[in-house]
Protein backbone atom coordinates (compact mmCIF):
# COMPACT_ATOMS: atom_id res chain seq x y z
CA UNK A 1 0.00 0.00 0.00
CA UNK A 2 1.36 3.43 -0.88
CA UNK A 3 2.13 5.43 2.26
CA UNK A 4 2.95 9.09 1.83
CA UNK A 5 3.79 9.82 5.47
CA UNK A 6 7.00 11.72 6.16
CA UNK A 7 9.21 9.34 8.15
CA UNK A 8 12.46 11.30 7.84
CA UNK A 9 12.69 11.90 11.61
CA UNK A 10 12.04 8.22 12.31
CA UNK A 11 14.62 7.16 9.71
CA UNK A 12 17.27 9.42 11.21
CA UNK A 13 16.70 8.16 14.74
CA UNK A 14 16.44 4.49 13.80
CA UNK A 15 19.58 4.89 11.69
CA UNK A 16 21.50 6.10 14.74
CA UNK A 17 20.42 3.03 16.68
CA UNK A 18 21.05 0.57 13.87
CA UNK A 19 24.57 1.97 13.38
CA UNK A 20 25.51 0.34 16.70
CA UNK A 21 25.18 -3.07 15.03
CA UNK A 22 28.60 -2.46 13.50
CA UNK A 23 29.99 -3.48 16.89
CA UNK A 24 28.92 -7.07 16.18
CA UNK A 25 31.04 -9.60 14.32
CA UNK A 26 30.67 -10.17 10.59
CA UNK A 27 29.20 -13.61 11.28
CA UNK A 28 26.43 -12.27 13.52
CA UNK A 29 25.41 -9.26 11.41
CA UNK A 30 22.99 -11.03 9.04
CA UNK A 31 21.16 -12.84 11.88
CA UNK A 32 20.83 -9.46 13.61
CA UNK A 33 19.48 -7.89 10.40
CA UNK A 34 16.93 -10.70 10.12
CA UNK A 35 15.73 -10.15 13.69
CA UNK A 36 15.10 -6.48 12.94
CA UNK A 37 13.43 -7.11 9.57
CA UNK A 38 16.35 -5.72 7.56
CA UNK A 39 17.73 -7.39 4.40
CA UNK A 40 20.96 -9.43 4.62
CA UNK A 41 24.22 -8.16 3.12
CA UNK A 42 27.04 -10.57 2.18
CA UNK A 43 30.46 -10.04 3.74
CA UNK A 44 32.46 -9.82 0.48
CA UNK A 45 34.75 -6.79 0.71
CA UNK A 46 32.41 -4.69 2.85
CA UNK A 47 33.34 -3.40 6.28
CA UNK A 48 30.84 -4.02 9.09
CA UNK A 49 29.77 -0.37 9.07
CA UNK A 50 29.24 -0.47 5.30
CA UNK A 51 27.14 -3.63 5.61
CA UNK A 52 24.96 -2.01 8.26
CA UNK A 53 24.52 1.16 6.18
CA UNK A 54 23.70 -0.80 3.02
CA UNK A 55 21.14 -3.00 4.77
CA UNK A 56 19.39 -0.04 6.41
CA UNK A 57 19.26 1.95 3.15
CA UNK A 58 17.31 -0.92 1.60
CA UNK A 59 14.57 -0.67 4.23
CA UNK A 60 11.66 1.25 2.62
CA UNK A 61 9.89 3.93 4.64
CA UNK A 62 6.75 1.78 4.80
CA UNK A 63 8.67 -0.86 6.81
CA UNK A 64 10.37 1.55 9.23
CA UNK A 65 7.62 1.21 11.88
CA UNK A 66 8.05 -2.58 11.93
CA UNK A 67 11.85 -2.24 12.24
CA UNK A 68 11.30 0.23 15.09
CA UNK A 69 9.01 -2.15 16.94
CA UNK A 70 11.57 -4.92 16.66
CA UNK A 71 14.34 -2.65 17.92
CA UNK A 72 12.24 -1.87 20.98
CA UNK A 73 11.69 -5.60 21.53
CA UNK A 74 15.31 -6.72 21.07
CA UNK A 75 17.75 -6.79 23.96
CA UNK A 76 20.96 -7.04 21.91
CA UNK A 77 20.48 -3.51 20.51
CA UNK A 78 21.02 -1.12 23.40
CA UNK A 79 18.52 1.72 23.42
CA UNK A 80 18.85 4.39 26.11
CA UNK A 81 15.69 5.54 27.93
CA UNK A 82 15.67 8.88 26.08
CA UNK A 83 16.08 7.23 22.63
CA UNK A 84 13.39 4.65 23.49
CA UNK A 85 11.13 7.54 24.51
CA UNK A 86 11.69 9.32 21.17
CA UNK A 87 11.23 6.15 19.12
CA UNK A 88 7.98 5.32 20.89
CA UNK A 89 6.64 8.84 20.40
CA UNK A 90 7.36 8.81 16.67
CA UNK A 91 5.81 5.36 16.36
CA UNK A 92 2.70 6.07 18.43
CA UNK A 93 1.99 9.44 16.88
CA UNK A 94 1.68 7.75 13.47
CA UNK A 95 -1.68 6.44 14.65
CA UNK A 96 -2.91 10.07 14.86
CA UNK A 97 -4.12 9.82 18.47
CA UNK A 98 -6.89 12.16 19.61
CA UNK A 99 -5.75 15.41 21.15
CA UNK A 100 -5.80 15.56 24.94
CA UNK A 101 -5.62 19.31 25.79
CA UNK A 102 -3.21 20.49 28.48
CA UNK A 103 -6.05 22.01 30.46
CA UNK A 104 -7.92 18.68 30.55
CA UNK A 105 -4.70 16.93 31.67
CA UNK A 106 -4.10 19.37 34.50
CA UNK A 107 -7.71 19.34 35.69
CA UNK A 108 -7.89 15.55 35.78
CA UNK A 109 -4.53 15.47 37.63
CA UNK A 110 -6.02 17.78 40.27
CA UNK A 111 -9.02 15.47 40.58
CA UNK A 112 -6.98 12.27 41.13
CA UNK A 113 -6.02 10.96 44.58
CA UNK A 114 -2.35 10.00 44.35
CA UNK A 115 -2.45 7.94 47.54
CA UNK A 116 -5.08 5.67 45.97
CA UNK A 117 -3.17 5.27 42.71
CA UNK A 118 0.17 4.52 44.40
CA UNK A 119 -1.08 1.94 46.90
CA UNK A 120 1.13 -0.77 45.39
CA UNK A 121 4.66 0.60 45.39
CA UNK A 122 6.41 -1.67 42.88
CA UNK A 123 3.50 -1.81 40.44
CA UNK A 124 3.15 1.98 40.37
CA UNK A 125 6.88 2.52 39.84
CA UNK A 126 6.93 -0.05 37.04
CA UNK A 127 4.19 1.93 35.29
CA UNK A 128 6.13 5.19 35.66
CA UNK A 129 9.34 3.57 34.42
CA UNK A 130 7.47 2.18 31.40
CA UNK A 131 6.29 5.55 30.11
CA UNK A 132 8.55 8.21 31.63
CA UNK A 133 12.27 8.86 32.13
CA UNK A 134 12.75 8.62 35.88
CA UNK A 135 16.54 8.12 36.04
CA UNK A 136 19.40 9.96 34.38
CA UNK A 137 21.44 7.96 31.90
CA UNK A 138 24.87 8.39 33.43
CA UNK A 139 27.02 10.11 36.03
CA UNK A 140 28.49 13.53 35.48
CA UNK A 141 32.22 14.19 35.98
CA UNK A 142 31.61 15.92 39.31
CA UNK A 143 29.77 12.88 40.63
CA UNK A 144 32.54 10.53 39.52
CA UNK A 145 35.17 12.71 41.22
CA UNK A 146 33.17 12.97 44.45
CA UNK A 147 32.07 9.32 44.39
CA UNK A 148 28.46 10.46 44.77
CA UNK A 149 25.39 9.28 42.93
CA UNK A 150 23.10 12.07 41.70
CA UNK A 151 19.57 12.35 43.05
CA UNK A 152 17.28 11.11 40.29
CA UNK A 153 13.62 11.78 39.65
CA UNK A 154 12.95 8.22 40.80
CA UNK A 155 14.64 9.03 44.12
CA UNK A 156 12.43 12.09 44.54
CA UNK A 157 9.32 10.05 43.73
CA UNK A 158 10.34 7.50 46.37
CA UNK A 159 10.75 10.31 48.87
CA UNK A 160 7.74 12.52 48.15
CA UNK A 161 5.18 9.88 47.13
CA UNK A 162 6.03 6.83 49.24
CA UNK A 163 8.20 7.74 52.24
CA UNK A 164 6.40 11.03 52.87
CA UNK A 165 2.90 10.55 51.45
CA UNK A 166 1.13 13.85 50.98
CA UNK A 167 4.27 15.78 49.96
CA UNK A 168 3.24 15.57 46.31
CA UNK A 169 -0.19 15.65 44.76
CA UNK A 170 -0.99 13.89 41.50
CA UNK A 171 -0.55 17.26 39.80
CA UNK A 172 2.97 17.58 41.28
CA UNK A 173 3.87 14.11 40.04
CA UNK A 174 2.48 14.82 36.56
CA UNK A 175 4.45 18.08 36.42
CA UNK A 176 7.75 16.48 37.42
CA UNK A 177 7.32 13.64 34.91
CA UNK A 178 6.56 16.06 32.06
CA UNK A 179 3.07 14.67 31.47
CA UNK A 180 1.52 18.02 30.61
CA UNK A 181 3.89 18.45 27.64
CA UNK A 182 4.04 14.80 26.54
CA UNK A 183 2.61 13.52 23.26
CA UNK A 184 -1.08 12.64 23.14
CA UNK A 185 -0.42 8.96 22.45
CA UNK A 186 1.98 8.59 25.39
CA UNK A 187 -0.42 10.32 27.77
CA UNK A 188 -3.32 8.13 26.59
CA UNK A 189 -1.25 4.93 26.97
CA UNK A 190 -0.22 6.01 30.46
CA UNK A 191 -3.85 6.53 31.50
CA UNK A 192 -4.76 3.10 30.14
CA UNK A 193 -1.95 1.61 32.22
CA UNK A 194 -2.91 3.64 35.28
CA UNK A 195 -6.41 2.15 35.44
CA UNK A 196 -5.28 -1.39 34.55
CA UNK A 197 -5.30 -4.39 36.87
CA UNK A 198 -1.49 -4.24 36.84
CA UNK A 199 -1.65 -1.08 38.97
CA UNK A 200 -5.07 -0.99 40.65
CA UNK A 201 -5.97 -4.31 42.25
CA UNK A 202 -9.53 -3.30 43.13
CA UNK A 203 -12.24 -3.26 40.47
CA UNK A 204 -14.25 -0.58 42.25
CA UNK A 205 -11.18 1.67 42.37
CA UNK A 206 -10.57 1.00 38.66
CA UNK A 207 -14.10 2.10 37.81
CA UNK A 208 -14.14 5.19 40.05
CA UNK A 209 -10.76 6.30 38.65
CA UNK A 210 -12.01 5.81 35.10
CA UNK A 211 -15.12 7.84 35.94
CA UNK A 212 -12.96 10.66 37.33
CA UNK A 213 -10.71 10.71 34.27
CA UNK A 214 -13.61 10.58 31.82
CA UNK A 215 -15.21 13.54 33.55
CA UNK A 216 -12.36 15.63 32.15
CA UNK A 217 -11.81 13.88 28.81
CA UNK A 218 -15.35 13.72 27.45
CA UNK A 219 -15.27 17.41 26.52
CA UNK A 220 -12.38 16.53 24.19
CA UNK A 221 -14.49 13.78 22.56
CA UNK A 222 -12.61 10.82 24.06
CA UNK A 223 -13.03 8.49 27.00
CA UNK A 224 -11.68 5.39 28.69
CA UNK A 225 -14.08 2.56 27.93
CA UNK A 226 -14.09 -1.09 28.94
CA UNK A 227 -13.08 -3.09 25.88
CA UNK A 228 -12.33 -6.47 27.42
CA UNK A 229 -11.11 -8.20 30.55
CA UNK A 230 -7.73 -9.09 32.02
CA UNK A 231 -7.75 -12.02 34.44
CA UNK A 232 -11.22 -11.15 35.64
CA UNK A 233 -10.54 -7.40 35.91
CA UNK A 234 -11.96 -4.89 33.40
CA UNK A 235 -9.63 -3.71 30.64
CA UNK A 236 -10.00 -0.06 29.60
CA UNK A 237 -8.94 1.55 26.32
CA UNK A 238 -8.98 5.17 25.14
CA UNK A 239 -11.63 5.49 22.42
CA UNK A 240 -13.72 8.08 20.64
CA UNK A 241 -16.67 9.14 22.80
CA UNK A 242 -18.93 9.38 19.77
CA UNK A 243 -18.88 5.57 19.55
CA UNK A 244 -20.46 5.26 22.98
CA UNK A 245 -23.53 3.46 21.66
CA UNK A 246 -21.53 0.70 19.99
CA UNK A 247 -21.84 -2.72 21.56
CA UNK A 248 -19.32 -5.50 21.21
CA UNK A 249 -20.27 -7.77 18.29
CA UNK A 250 -21.38 -11.24 19.37
CA UNK A 251 -22.22 -12.99 16.12
CA UNK A 252 -20.97 -11.83 12.73
CA UNK A 253 -22.98 -13.53 9.99
CA UNK A 254 -21.26 -13.07 6.64
CA UNK A 255 -20.26 -14.50 3.26
CA UNK A 256 -23.63 -16.25 2.88
CA UNK A 257 -24.42 -17.89 -0.45
CA UNK A 258 -28.18 -17.52 0.21
CA UNK A 259 -30.44 -16.04 2.87
CA UNK A 260 -29.66 -18.02 6.05
CA UNK A 261 -32.29 -19.88 8.07
CA UNK A 262 -31.55 -18.70 11.63
CA UNK A 263 -32.98 -19.82 14.94
CA UNK A 264 -32.09 -19.10 18.55
CA UNK A 265 -30.43 -21.99 20.33
CA UNK A 266 -30.65 -19.92 23.52
CA UNK A 267 -32.56 -16.64 23.41
CA UNK A 268 -31.30 -15.79 26.91
CA UNK A 269 -27.66 -15.94 25.81
CA UNK A 270 -28.32 -14.74 22.24
CA UNK A 271 -26.82 -17.98 20.91
CA UNK A 272 -27.90 -18.66 17.32
CA UNK A 273 -27.51 -21.47 14.86
CA UNK A 274 -27.93 -21.78 11.12
CA UNK A 275 -30.30 -24.59 10.12
CA UNK A 276 -31.07 -26.06 6.72
CA UNK A 277 -28.82 -26.13 3.70
CA UNK A 278 -25.11 -26.86 3.79
CA UNK A 279 -23.25 -25.74 6.95
CA UNK A 280 -20.75 -23.77 4.85
CA UNK A 281 -23.44 -21.78 3.04
CA UNK A 282 -23.23 -19.11 5.75
CA UNK A 283 -20.25 -18.20 7.94
CA UNK A 284 -20.70 -17.16 11.59
CA UNK A 285 -17.76 -15.64 13.45
CA UNK A 286 -18.56 -15.94 17.15
CA UNK A 287 -15.21 -15.22 18.81
CA UNK A 288 -14.45 -12.10 20.84
CA UNK A 289 -13.42 -9.08 18.79
CA UNK A 290 -10.13 -7.71 20.19
CA UNK A 291 -9.65 -4.02 21.02
CA UNK A 292 -7.34 -3.86 17.99
CA UNK A 293 -10.27 -4.87 15.76
CA UNK A 294 -10.78 -7.99 13.67
CA UNK A 295 -7.58 -8.70 11.74
CA UNK A 296 -6.76 -11.29 9.11
CA UNK A 297 -4.71 -13.03 11.81
CA UNK A 298 -7.88 -13.60 13.86
CA UNK A 299 -9.98 -14.68 10.89
CA UNK A 300 -7.31 -17.06 9.59
CA UNK A 301 -6.92 -18.70 13.02
CA UNK A 302 -10.70 -19.12 13.32
CA UNK A 303 -10.95 -20.65 9.83
CA UNK A 304 -8.02 -22.98 10.40
CA UNK A 305 -9.44 -24.16 13.75
CA UNK A 306 -13.04 -24.64 12.65
CA UNK A 307 -12.15 -26.28 9.33
CA UNK A 308 -9.38 -28.45 10.83
CA UNK A 309 -6.81 -27.32 8.26
CA UNK A 310 -3.29 -28.26 9.29
CA UNK A 311 -1.43 -25.69 7.18
CA UNK A 312 -1.78 -21.98 7.93
CA UNK A 313 -0.96 -21.13 4.30
CA UNK A 314 -3.60 -23.54 3.03
CA UNK A 315 -6.15 -22.08 5.46
CA UNK A 316 -5.51 -18.55 4.16
CA UNK A 317 -5.94 -19.60 0.55
CA UNK A 318 -9.06 -21.62 1.33
CA UNK A 319 -10.68 -18.74 3.22
CA UNK A 320 -9.88 -16.27 0.44
CA UNK A 321 -11.60 -18.47 -2.15
CA UNK A 322 -14.61 -19.01 0.13
CA UNK A 323 -15.07 -15.26 0.71
CA UNK A 324 -14.64 -14.49 -2.99
CA UNK A 325 -17.27 -17.11 -3.81
CA UNK A 326 -19.87 -15.28 -1.68
CA UNK A 327 -19.75 -12.10 -3.80
CA UNK A 328 -22.64 -11.59 -6.25
CA UNK A 329 -21.95 -12.83 -9.76
CA UNK A 330 -23.67 -9.74 -11.20
CA UNK A 331 -21.38 -7.31 -9.36
CA UNK A 332 -17.86 -7.39 -10.81
CA UNK A 333 -17.21 -4.13 -8.94
CA UNK A 334 -17.55 -5.90 -5.59
CA UNK A 335 -15.21 -8.67 -6.69
CA UNK A 336 -12.66 -6.16 -7.94
CA UNK A 337 -12.81 -4.23 -4.67
CA UNK A 338 -12.22 -7.44 -2.69
CA UNK A 339 -9.31 -8.52 -4.91
CA UNK A 340 -7.82 -5.02 -4.93
CA UNK A 341 -7.96 -4.83 -1.13
CA UNK A 342 -5.58 -7.79 -0.99
CA UNK A 343 -3.22 -6.47 -3.65
CA UNK A 344 -3.20 -2.86 -2.41
CA UNK A 345 -2.19 -3.87 1.11
CA UNK A 346 1.15 -5.50 1.90
CA UNK A 347 0.77 -9.17 2.86
CA UNK A 348 0.30 -8.68 6.60
CA UNK A 349 -1.87 -10.72 8.95
CA UNK A 350 -2.21 -7.60 11.12
CA UNK A 351 -4.26 -5.73 8.50
CA UNK A 352 -8.00 -5.34 9.15
CA UNK A 353 -10.05 -8.23 7.76
CA UNK A 354 -12.48 -7.28 4.98
CA UNK A 355 -15.74 -9.16 5.58
CA UNK A 356 -18.05 -9.48 2.52
CA UNK A 357 -21.82 -9.80 2.48
CA UNK A 358 -22.39 -9.13 6.19
CA UNK A 359 -25.93 -9.45 7.54
CA UNK A 360 -26.90 -6.31 9.40
CA UNK A 361 -30.60 -7.16 9.90
CA UNK A 362 -32.33 -10.48 9.60
CA UNK A 363 -36.05 -11.07 9.45
CA UNK A 364 -37.70 -14.41 8.80
CA UNK A 365 -40.53 -12.55 7.06
CA UNK A 366 -40.19 -10.98 3.63
CA UNK A 367 -40.48 -7.26 2.91
CA UNK A 368 -43.84 -8.01 1.29
CA UNK A 369 -45.02 -9.66 4.52
CA UNK A 370 -43.59 -7.01 6.82
CA UNK A 371 -44.74 -3.98 4.83
CA UNK A 372 -43.62 -0.48 5.90
CA UNK A 373 -42.13 -1.90 9.13
CA UNK A 374 -39.54 -3.89 7.16
CA UNK A 375 -35.93 -3.29 8.15
CA UNK A 376 -33.88 -1.38 5.60
CA UNK A 377 -30.72 -2.80 4.06
CA UNK A 378 -30.46 -6.35 5.31
CA UNK A 379 -26.85 -6.79 4.18
CA UNK A 380 -23.68 -4.70 3.90
CA UNK A 381 -21.36 -5.22 0.94
CA UNK A 382 -18.25 -5.12 3.15
CA UNK A 383 -17.56 -4.52 6.84
CA UNK A 384 -14.31 -3.60 8.60
CA UNK A 385 -14.14 -3.89 12.40
CA UNK A 386 -11.36 -1.45 13.30
CA UNK A 387 -9.61 -0.64 16.61
CA UNK A 388 -11.67 0.33 19.65
CA UNK A 389 -15.09 -0.60 18.31
CA UNK A 390 -14.98 1.45 15.11
CA UNK A 391 -17.10 -0.03 12.32
CA UNK A 392 -16.63 0.90 8.67
CA UNK A 393 -18.97 -0.14 5.86
CA UNK A 394 -17.88 -0.14 2.21
CA UNK A 395 -20.72 -0.14 -0.34
CA UNK A 396 -20.46 -0.60 -4.11
CA UNK A 397 -23.33 1.19 -5.85
CA UNK A 398 -24.49 -0.19 -9.18
CA UNK A 399 -27.34 1.33 -11.17
CA UNK A 400 -29.82 -0.92 -9.33
CA UNK A 401 -29.40 1.34 -6.29
CA UNK A 402 -31.09 4.30 -7.95
CA UNK A 403 -32.85 3.07 -11.15
CA UNK A 404 -35.46 0.55 -12.27
CA UNK A 405 -36.19 -1.22 -15.55
CA UNK A 406 -32.60 -2.52 -15.65
CA UNK A 407 -31.07 0.92 -15.32
CA UNK A 408 -33.24 2.68 -17.88
CA UNK A 409 -35.39 4.77 -15.50
CA UNK A 410 -34.30 6.82 -12.46
CA UNK A 411 -35.98 5.66 -9.25
CA UNK A 412 -36.05 8.35 -6.58
CA UNK A 413 -37.79 6.02 -4.12
CA UNK A 414 -34.89 3.55 -4.28
CA UNK A 415 -32.42 6.37 -3.76
CA UNK A 416 -34.40 7.71 -0.79
CA UNK A 417 -34.41 4.23 0.76
CA UNK A 418 -30.65 3.98 0.35
CA UNK A 419 -29.85 7.31 2.01
CA UNK A 420 -32.33 6.56 4.82
CA UNK A 421 -30.48 3.30 5.49
CA UNK A 422 -27.19 5.24 5.55
CA UNK A 423 -28.57 7.61 8.17
CA UNK A 424 -29.67 4.64 10.26
CA UNK A 425 -26.21 3.11 10.08
CA UNK A 426 -24.46 6.34 11.07
CA UNK A 427 -26.76 6.84 14.05
CA UNK A 428 -25.79 3.33 15.17
CA UNK A 429 -22.07 4.15 15.04
CA UNK A 430 -21.11 2.89 11.56
CA UNK A 431 -19.16 4.95 9.03
CA UNK A 432 -20.29 4.38 5.44
CA UNK A 433 -18.11 4.88 2.34
CA UNK A 434 -19.69 4.42 -1.08
CA UNK A 435 -17.98 3.54 -4.34
CA UNK A 436 -19.54 3.91 -7.76
CA UNK A 437 -19.55 0.63 -9.69
CA UNK A 438 -17.91 2.35 -12.66
CA UNK A 439 -14.91 3.21 -10.44
CA UNK A 440 -14.30 -0.50 -9.97
CA UNK A 441 -15.18 -1.93 -13.39
CA UNK A 442 -11.56 -2.91 -14.02
CA UNK A 443 -9.24 -4.48 -11.44
CA UNK A 444 -6.47 -1.97 -12.29
CA UNK A 445 -8.85 0.91 -11.58
CA UNK A 446 -9.89 -0.64 -8.26
CA UNK A 447 -6.26 -1.10 -7.23
CA UNK A 448 -5.36 2.51 -8.07
CA UNK A 449 -8.40 3.76 -6.16
CA UNK A 450 -7.65 1.75 -3.01
CA UNK A 451 -3.99 2.72 -3.07
CA UNK A 452 -5.20 6.29 -2.56
CA UNK A 453 -8.16 5.61 -0.28
CA UNK A 454 -6.87 3.04 2.21
CA UNK A 455 -3.91 4.99 3.67
CA UNK A 456 -6.13 8.02 4.28
CA UNK A 457 -8.91 5.93 5.80
CA UNK A 458 -6.56 4.00 8.09
CA UNK A 459 -4.93 7.22 9.29
CA UNK A 460 -8.37 8.70 9.98
CA UNK A 461 -9.39 5.69 12.10
CA UNK A 462 -5.94 5.32 13.72
CA UNK A 463 -5.22 1.87 12.30
CA UNK A 464 -1.57 0.93 12.85
CA UNK A 465 0.35 -0.02 9.71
Amino acid sequence: MVDSRDRSALRTLVGEVVARLSGLTHATLNPAFEQLGMPPVPEDAWTKRERVDLSFRQVPDSELPQVTRRILEQNHVYVSPSIRYQLEDLLWEEDTPPEIPKRARRELARALDLSELAQHHDRFLQLLDRFWITEEQGLGLEHLLNGMRPVTLRDRIERHVFRNPGDWSAEDLFENLGMFKAGDARFACFLEGLVSADVLLDENLQETTVSTINGHLLAAGIELRQTGSDGGYPLFTMVSARLHGNRRPKNIIFASLRKPDIRFRSSVDNDIEIVGGHPDDTLVYDREIPAAGLRWRDLHAWWQDTRKISSETAARADLYERLLKSLPANSPGQKNLFRAYHTALPPSVDDPALLPEVWLHWDHKTVQDRGPEALLRSRMDFLLLLPHGQRVVLEVDGSQHYTRDRGRTPDTAKYAEMVAADRDLKLRGYEVFRFGHDELKRLDDAQALLLQFLPDMFRHFRVSS
